[in-house]
């Protein structure tokens, strides 16, 4: 029998790039994103090249009642989910925060952090019940550095941390991994976000650098999920090597 992976944020970016490695190691996948398209797309993807199943879910997670609902009456096939990634996540605008937008804040309060919280709190219970799981948070070097204009999405990322932490504490003794995984530059969808759709600007971001790749980071997550199960990387960060901190990289090096 198959193992059944979640991965939340699936349907571009590091999440999308996690269910393909899972596909080709063989594992099935619960797709979760707002962008139904996408994931259907994606499902006849990885069906036709890996042999395996993709159940697609179109879904907000910080809609709490809806991530209850429909994750904990999932169809009889799916209910036993060995691994969760908790990928989904974004950022908003630079601003100081005496500058910043309030419904900025909270878009990424509600995702980073609430959303989080709402899937792992609808699939934890089973992984409990059956002693055996792995959840994989996805933070950033912005969880433990701190930068001008990354005020609430540095808190943000920082309180992912600290809630795997906690989770570790929380799941002891119940055979489940919690690992964080905490990347640097990663050239994805993730500035046209923060920027609000300006392609222009979040190009200028990555220009003269070579950024880590979705890729990149699913083939981390996938390391730590394919260890054994006595064996848990708690924390890793994950940087370019054209970048030393979160903000020191080769195009500001002096």
């Amino acid at each position: 029998m198959k193992k059944i992976a979640l991965v939340t944020g699936a349907s571009s970016g590091i999440g999308k790039s996690c269910v393909e490695i899972f596909a080709k190691n063989g594992i099935n996948i619960i797709a979760v994103a707002r962008r139904l398209e996408r994931l259907i797309e994606l499902k006849d993807n990885v069906e036709n090249r890996y042999g395996v199943k993709l159940l697609p879910v179109q879904l907000d997670i910080t809609d709490k009642t809806a991530v209850s609902d429909y994750l904990t009456n999932l169809p009889d096939d799916w209910k036993d989910i060995e691994i969760l990634i908790n990928n989904a996540g974004l950022s908003r605008g630079l601003d100081k925060l005496q500058d910043g937008n309030i419904d900025d804040w909270e878009e990424m309060i509600d995702v980073n952090i609430k959303g989080l919280l709402y899937v792992t709190k609808a699939i934890l219970p089973g992984m409990v019940k059956r002693n055996s799981g792995t959840v994989v948070n996805l933070s950033s070097i912005a969880g433990h550095e701190t930068y001008i204009g990354g005020n609430v999405y540095c808190a943000t990322k920082a309180a992912v941390l600290h809630l795997s932490k906690a989770m570790r504490m929380d799941v002891l003794g119940h055979n489940i991994r919690v690992i964080s995984i905490d990347p640097g530059m990663v050239e994805t969808e993730f500035s046209i976000v923060r920027f609000h759709g300006d392609k222009e600007k979040a190009d200028k971001v990555y220009e003269n650098i070579t950024p880590l790749t979705p890729d990149d980071v699913a083939n981390a997550v996938y390391f730590t999920v394919s260890l054994p199960q006595h064996v848990t990387i708690e924390d890793m960060v994950i940087m370019p090597t054209q970048q030393a901190s979160a903000t020191l990289n080769i195009k500001n090096y002096k």
